[in-house]
């Protein structure tokens, strides 16, 4: 990893520099299964699809689909919980304060959306409010992630934050106890690594410690 970018996350948050160590073996943990829908196979009619999705309430209110950004073919997959305001209007997903901040935790680790990260979310549109998705409408949504992560082929998969992982996992285990877990999901079993959204970070600074840990980690799983 760049000692630069490393340098400027960390001083960004106020932490001392660090040594990278091998990690332990990680036991993956079963979780359900994904579902069996099937969404079009390319990007395309995929792209179309979500665009054109009238599967749960959220279409009512929605300005824009925010379908993702990021290469076609990426080593990972970060899934955020639903678009807020600023994606609702501009159909991108991260591109607040939250955005920018998950920019440089991704650039921390020497890795960026418009190289090697695809970045989603649980749902395509914003819940009214910017409330958490409902059951129902992660569930509506949760074919067209499942065909993003058939086509990304990622690595890993991390999602961000409490309601992404509970989501993805079907538990309602706090976000403390997945720290530091490894899991599977998806058709293809793809390991999924769990940590703090960045918008909880900017009111939760105090944590940022933590999410550093994660990202060492996450660093360390990619580049074995």
């Amino acid at each position: 990893m760049d000692p630069a970018r490393r340098h400027h996350y960390l001083e960004a948050l106020g932490l001392e520099a660090w040594s990278l160590r091998r990690a332990p073996a990680a036991e993956p943990l079963a979780v359900p299964d994904a579902g069996t829908a099937a969404p079009p196979a390319d990007w395309d009619s995929l792209r179309a699809a979500v665009a054109g999705c009238r599967k749960c309430r959220l279409c009512e209110t929605r300005t824009n689909t925010v379908f993702g950004v990021g290469p076609l073919r990426a080593p990972l997959l970060v899934v955020g919980e639903g678009p807020g305001a600023d994606e609702d209007a501009k159909g991108e997903p991260f591109v607040g304060r939250a955005g920018k901040l998950l920019d440089e935790m991704l650039r921390a680790i020497g890795r960026s959306r418009q190289t090697d990260t695809f970045v989603a979310n649980i749902v395509k549109c914003r819940p009214p409010g910017n409330r958490e998705p409902a059951e129902d409408e992660a569930e509506a949504c949760r074919a067209y992630l499942e065909r993003q992560l058939q086509l990304v082929q990622p690595k890993l998969i991390v999602a961000l934050g409490r309601v992404a992982a509970q989501r993805l996992l079907a538990t309602d285990t706090p976000i403390g106890k997945m720290r530091g877990q490894t899991y599977r999901w998806g058709p293809e079993a793809t390991t999924l690594m769990v940590t703090y959204h960045p918008a909880y970070l900017l009111r939760n600074p105090a944590d940022k410690a933590k999410s550093w840990e994660d990202l060492k980690r996450i660093h360390r799983f990619l580049n074995p």
